[in-house]
């Protein structure tokens, strides 16, 4: 088991919305005097070149303690309590992490349509004369099947179920050809779709079969949720979050008023989330798995899509350290690295190491350099290949894919425990 929550552990549910606890009197004049010490602070010294350590030590305090006041346990109805769950795991201090109100799409309540009670039964109120209701009857339908009133040639029963699918059919046609020809609207439909998918996680049912997939990190490094990039995408998705109605008809009437420029930076965002890059181990026998073509592909147009952002990783915030890349590969991979990066001298100066040392030392000397190792390569266009793929494969997938003795090579490696 890990500690603190990996990036993206709330992949698919629905986030509730809370009301925070209230501040009590006390605490509201607590919270300005700490306020009032810490611009106090601030002004004195903000000329000096070094703090002293007790106002370090203090600044530190009172961030720590306004920071409380910001994050107060919320209120959340009882009828949401009961569907609703917890994340609880302990942060790298041993301090323990609770993240509630998560709902799972399985576990949200049944969308009950107007007219119709919790167990699907609705009625139907129906007559010949719609301005005199003594000659109104009513016919009673259980899901869509009608259930016998009586045998009265007058009754009006339900559309028979295969009529009605066939004259769907038809208004579904006419449908697309209408949209088609309506870009705004197209647009509208998708971004609401696609806004719903990603930021409210509802329950499966849409006039509209587009979606994004989003694509959950199930491995991934303990700090990639502290990472640039991750800090960058929940500081866009938290500022749209903000501004978004949550309910679907004012959120159709929300993204019909923006302007165009805001939609297509919205539908970016939303986009973004069903981005796939990831390598994975594939099934080379037509197993239920992605099979080895499936990923190659993937990698591929991943490589065209990095090519047409003009993605560098270095300005991604990624670094070599010990820790996320040199203490897990081979010496000759280290020194590879090295060589690359600093040249020949360079790698001599640190080959005769011991493998742990030899990575410290790489780290060091890989720093500054933008040196990034082939996965993090972004291959060049080379046309179509052989096999009618597009581009080329990218080359680390020509190394051995099963990747034995890397972490195993020359001396017993240290493994965590998760």
């Amino acid at each position: 088991m890990g500690i603190e929550f990996p990036y993206g552990h709330d992949h698919g549910l629905r986030q509730l919305d809370g009301v925070p606890v209230g501040l009590t009197d006390e605490e509201r004049i607590t919270r300005e005097a700490l306020r009032t010490e810490y611009d106090q602070l601030e002004t004195q010294y903000q000329d000096a070149d070094e703090l002293p350590d007790e106002i370090d030590q203090r600044l530190g305090e009172i961030e720590t303690a306004l920071g409380a006041f910001e994050t107060r346990p919320h209120i959340f109805d009882p009828a949401d309590i009961a569907r609703a769950g917890v994340f609880v795991s302990i942060d790298h201090d041993g301090q323990l992490l609770v993240d509630r109100g998560y709902v799972r799409p399985e576990d949200e309540a049944p969308v009950t349509e107007p007219g119709q009670d919790g167990d699907g039964t609705s009625v139907e109120t129906v007559g010949t004369d719609t301005n005199t209701s003594a000659t109104q009857r009513a016919v009673i339908t259980i899901g869509s099947q009608p259930q016998p009133e009586d045998d009265e040639d007058d009754v009006v029963k339900p559309l028979p179920d295969r009529l009605v699918s066939e004259l769907t059919a038809y208004r579904t046609l006419a449908l697309r050809d209408a949209v088609a020809n309506n870009p705004h609207v197209a647009m509208t439909a998708l971004l609401h779709k696609l806004c719903l998918d990603t930021f409210q996680h509802t329950a499966p049912g849409n006039c509209l079969e587009a979606s994004v997939r989003q694509v959950y990190f199930s491995i991934q490094q303990s700090d990639l949720k502290d990472s640039a990039p991750a800090k960058a995408v929940a500081e866009r998705h938290d500022a749209w979050k903000a501004d978004m109605p949550k309910s679907e008809t004012a959120l159709w009437d929300w993204l019909t008023a923006l302007d165009d420029a805001s939609r297509g930076t919205l539908l970016a965002h939303c986009v973004s989330f069903g981005v796939n890059a990831l390598y994975e181990k594939g099934d080379r026998y037509g197993g239920p798995g992605v099979s080895v073509h499936g990923v190659q592909r993937r990698l591929i147009q991943a490589d065209r899509l990095a090519r047409a952002v003009g993605l560098d990783m270095v300005d991604a915030g990624w670094r070599p350290t010990v820790d996320n890349y040199l203490g897990r590969i081979t010496k000759p991979r280290i020194l590879e690295a090295v060589r690359e990066a600093k040249g020949e001298q360079s790698a001599q100066l640190i080959d005769h190491l011991k493998k742990a040392d030899m990575a410290k030392e790489a780290e060091r000397l890989l720093e500054g350099t933008g040196w990034l190792p082939e996965p993090f390569r972004t291959s060049e266009a080379t046309g179509t290949d052989a096999d009618g793929d597009e581009e080329a494969l990218p080359a680390f997938l020509a190394d051995d894919e099963d990747g034995a003795g890397e972490d195993e090579a020359d001396e017993p490696a240290v493994i965590a425990a998760e």
